[in-house]
């Protein structure tokens, strides 16, 4: 295999390396949610997404920028054989991860009651959010070193981390639910309000998992950074470059790449919270009653969003792979080899968001009963109006990660200003003009994705020159999922008049779509055996493929 395609494969396989790895924490978060509902309700969930939301905006602003930051940062100065360079870049982040984390924490613990009372009118949240704020600076430090391993190369510890950190963060959520549900009944009884008490300290249980499993996360990567660091020092010991940059020059480096990617990403994951603040004000105002909006919101986070992000997870992890492989070709002045990734990628992700959205879609409800009981209208209805959103998020989220790679980290900030405005007023008008409650919430969400897939697509082909395939990208996959959909609805169906059990017929139709779609997008020719080879049990997935001949 020539050198460069064994880069493009390392490229994704470093890509699939993090995507089964977030896949897995998110459905080992998918399944923790499940008790965590059952214990909390609807109300808890409330709290518990309310006090989630500021919490995130908050890490948004401190430190989430700071993995992508460092790794781009680490990896060009690597790519030019600058390591003293590339272990200050580290040691500078670590410092600028203690002070703004931090800051961050002293701003959510002690203006939790202004924020939760005044804001997003959610009083009851403040015990969740202050239980949360010692996490912002755990994560901070946590995605300084992630950072750096990931523009070392390797994303291998932030894997195995993020599934220690899921693992705790589980088991710790619901027992301490658990717990200080009971202890939150016995307050609200002396306080005359059993009920919302225990679901606000519920909700407060469930965020020290969050805690918890952070911590985990951290002690682990410290744990893989010692024992890597003997080595990186040898590597520093042989580099003789001159060129060693001061403190001043790498805080600058760092206060400027971050800035971008901070505001861009900030932006684009600001809509939530900003939704949470519209939604309920304008509710309110509507003469919606606290409790009905309150259950209508612990719907969306609790279950609906839960959902949806599962599929979306494997374009943040390619996304975060990408950055680094990208800004060493795009350094090294290899534009073809830039193209060849952001193509690979871009496909990589289609092949998998296509199909989750059209099988979330056709098995909203059934899903909805398997994992949370529910069989209401309004989640299932969510489902079935959101599911396009997996794919525009999808896309969306690695555009940013790619533009991000070439240097045109302000294109972005701009586009997600635009969406963000658009989205806003769009929501207002579903809301004021056609009453749409929740489901504002689901279209206006649908349409800011939408939209920044579009001035994303249009700033790459503008600045890379690029052109996307089209018919093995969206067009095989699209038809394969088609036929996928229609399988997977007759055979629920077919099997829901015989077997009669939910679940099982559940399980069985996603067997049957997940089978169908394999052999359509490999009889159409949507992936070749190449880029089979980057996929998790690629090797074995040939290996069937052929002797079912559905390869060649």
């Amino acid at each position: 295999m020539s050198k460069r395609k064994k880069n493009e494969s390392n490229f994704l396989v470093q890509g699939s390396i993090l995507a089964v790895a977030s896949i897995i924490s998110r459905i080992i978060g998918l399944i923790y949610r499940i008790p965590l509902k059952s214990i909390i309700g609807d109300i808890g969930n409330d709290y518990y997404g309310t006090a989630m939301e500021i919490y995130s905006i908050l890490l948004l602003i401190s430190s989430y920028s700071l993995p992508l930051a460092v790794s781009k940062l680490v990896s060009t100065r690597m790519a030019k054989g600058q390591r003293k360079n590339a272990y200050r870049i580290f040691r500078g982040a670590l410092l600028f991860a203690f002070v703004s984390g931090a800051a961050a924490s002293l701003i959510v613990y002690f203006g939790a009651d202004f924020i939760t009372t005044y804001i997003v009118r959610t009083p009851l949240s403040i015990f969740a959010l202050k239980v949360l704020a010692p996490t912002l600076f755990v994560v901070a430090v946590l995605g300084v070193i992630r950072g750096f391993f990931q523009g070392m190369g390797t994303m291998m510890p932030s894997a195995v981390s993020q599934l220690i950190e899921q693992v705790i963060n589980a088991v710790i959520s619901v027992w301490s639910a658990y717990m200080l549900f009971q202890y939150g009944t016995k307050i609200g009884a002396v306080l005359g309000n059993p009920a919302t008490y225990a679901e606000a300290y519920g909700a407060a249980g469930g965020t020290i998992g969050t805690g918890a499993g952070a911590l985990a996360a951290l002690l682990f990567t410290i744990f893989v950074f010692m024992i890597y660091r003997p080595v990186f020092r040898k590597m520093t010991d042989r580099d003789r470059s001159r060129n060693v940059e001061s403190y001043r020059t790498i805080f600058y480096v760092l206060i400027m790449t971050i800035i971008p990617v901070l505001l861009s990403t900030t932006i684009y994951n600001i809509t939530s919270f900003l939704d949470l603040g519209v939604f309920k004000q304008i509710a309110a105002f509507q003469g919606y009653k606290a409790k009905d909006y309150s259950t209508m919101w612990g719907v969306y986070v609790g279950e609906y969003k839960v959902l949806i992000n599962v599929p979306i997870a494997i374009a943040s992890s390619v996304s975060a792979s990408s950055v680094p492989s990208l800004s060493t070709a795009f350094a090294a002045r290899d534009i073809p080899q830039v193209k060849r990734k952001v193509a690979y990628s871009i496909r990589f992700i289609m092949v998998i968001a296509i199909p989750c959205a059209v099988g979330m879609g056709v098995l909203a409800s059934p899903i909805l009963q398997l994992l949370f009981g529910d069989s209401r209208e309004l989640p299932a209805r969510m489902m079935q109006i959101g599911a396009v959103s997996i794919v525009f998020y999808s896309l969306s989220t690695l555009s940013n990660g790619i533009l991000q790679g070439i240097n045109r980290m302000n294109v972005p900030v701009k586009n997600a200003l635009l969406a963000l405005f658009l989205h806003i007023g769009v929501l207002a008008a579903l809301m004021y003009g056609l009453d749409l409650n929740i489901y504002a919430v689901v279209w206006a969400n649908t349409f800011f994705s939408f939209l920044m897939c579009i001035l994303n697509g249009m700033a790459i082909r503008k600045y890379l020159r690029y052109r996307q395939e089209i018919a093995r990208t969206f067009i095989i996959p699209g038809i394969s999922a088609g036929v996928m959909g229609a399988a997977v609805y007759g055979s629920y169906y077919f099997m829901m008049k015989t077997i009669k059990i939910n679940s099982v017929s559940t399980i069985l139709s996603i067997v049957v779509g997940v089978l169908v779609y394999g052999m359509v997008l490999l009889l159409l020719r949507g992936l070749r055996e190449q880029e089979l080879r980057s996929f998790p049990m690629g090797n074995l997935i040939i290996r069937i493929a052929k002797k079912m001949r559905l390869l060649s």
